[in-house]
């Protein structure tokens, strides 16, 4: 489970593993924002959200388009398949690799097993596979979310 990391200001720097966000309580800079009231770690409610004791500068975090992930094209796109809609584990790309496509955020939507696999080596014209919408190159903030809609539609 991820845990999110808040600057002093609200502003969501990034996410971090639960092991990672007990180090940081133990070491004292950050406290607990918000915990999972259902879900303990020792005697204390588990953390889903820590606040950093002290500003951390990130101008440079948001002075250009994140980088791009197979992750991060699963999290801008909710974890639904761009062409039916259905649960996407995976990630297919627009004009396949094999044909000159690359790892980028407009060449790139999330895709459930069937779709990627019914869709092969094709365009999605040639396929007859129209994507529900447009990928697009997400901000920073977006990619911060913690994932609950994915956590909530694998149960």
């Amino acid at each position: 489970m991820a845990v999110l990391i808040l600057n002093t200001d609200d502003t969501a720097l990034h996410t971090v593993s639960l092991q990672h966000a007990i180090g940081m309580l133990v070491r004292k800079v950050a406290v607990v924002e918000a915990a999972h009231p259902e879900l303990v770690f020792g005697s204390c409610p588990q953390p889903e959200v820590l606040r950093l004791v002290r500003y951390v500068k990130t101008t440079f975090l948001y002075s250009r388009v994140p980088g791009w992930t197979k992750r991060g094209v699963l999290k801008r796109d909710r974890h639904t398949c761009g062409y039916c809609g259905e649960r996407a584990a995976t990630v297919d790309h627009i004009l396949p690799i094999s044909r000159g496509g690359r790892n980028t955020w407009t060449n790139t939507v999330a895709a459930c097993h069937g779709c990627n696999a019914r869709k092969a080596n094709h365009t999605p014209s040639e396929a007859g596979m129209p994507l529900r919408q447009k990928p697009f190159a997400p901000i920073r903030s977006q990619l911060m979310v913690p994932d609950r809609l994915a956590d909530e539609r694998a149960a």
